[in-house]
């Protein structure tokens, strides 16, 4: 046994960065249309090629980017945009409390590094990672190879619909967005093990399909407050009494 134990690899952070790379090269794949299909819209929404470029470097979250995109595209107030994407992605607090037992010894250099390149894709990868039972200390370099990775691969594929996508014909009708789709059904499936999370998961999903008539995309607040409304509730009713 001790030499088996012996044998293994040493983490270092090169090998936990390549790793965290590695492992995300799947969800890469379902997010390399999203990408394309934001830059190939980006400008017909009325965004400039350096705004719509920017967009992606500064903000960084496919979802809100294709929310704004749409809001903008309807000329929804200012106000209303900033509170609909901020609604959206309520869920980065819940990965970020996931996250601060491991990143809690970081220095604020790292924490602000990581925090800006977190996604649903990266902490899915991340936190199997963290929950590893090894001694290693560089689990953090495996969160940023796969933040890097994604960051990357989010940036090739606007630049490439921005450029490129207006000599695709109708692009955005081939329905290629739904691989983005169907990673977010893959990634939320695993976690769908107690009744907060499936209660979360079909409440949002069946305020979206009712509410989906609602200007300015307001049924995607409804259906994120309540989900997570719904999720807090149901877990507080569920929690054995003490």
């Amino acid at each position: 046994m001790a030499i088996a134990a012996n044998s293994m690899p040493k983490s270092t952070p090169w090998r936990e960065f390549w790793a965290g790379a590695r492992q995300t090269i799947p969800l890469i794949v379902g997010a390399i249309p999203f990408g394309i299909i934001f830059g190939t819209l980006a400008q017909s929404s009325g965004l400039s090629l350096a705004a719509a470029a920017a967009m992606s470097v500064c903000v960084f979250a496919g979802s809100s980017q294709f929310i704004a995109l749409g809001l903008l595209g309807t000329s929804s107030p200012v106000g209303v945009i900033i509170l609909t994407t901020l609604v959206v992605n309520l869920r980065h607090l819940l990965y970020s409390i996931g996250l601060v037992p491991y990143l809690q010894p970081l220095g604020a250099g790292w924490k602000a590094v990581l925090a800006f390149w977190l996604t649903d894709e990266t902490f899915m990868v991340a936190i199997q990672r963290y929950r590893q039972p090894d001694s290693s200390s560089h689990k953090h370099w495996f969160q940023l190879g796969s933040a890097l990775s994604m960051y990357g691969n989010w940036q090739l594929c606007t630049w490439l619909g921005l450029t490129l996508g207006q000599s695709i014909p109708n692009a955005a009708n081939w329905g290629l967005d739904f691989a983005m789709v169907a990673t977010f059904i893959g990634m939320t499936m695993p976690y769908l093990q107690t009744r907060p999370m499936v209660a979360t998961v079909v409440v949002s999903g069946g305020t979206a399909l009712l509410a989906r008539s609602l200007p300015h995309q307001l049924g995607l607040m409804v259906a994120a407050i309540a989900g997570i409304a719904t999720g807090m509730i149901v877990e507080d009713l569920t929690k054995p009494e003490e």
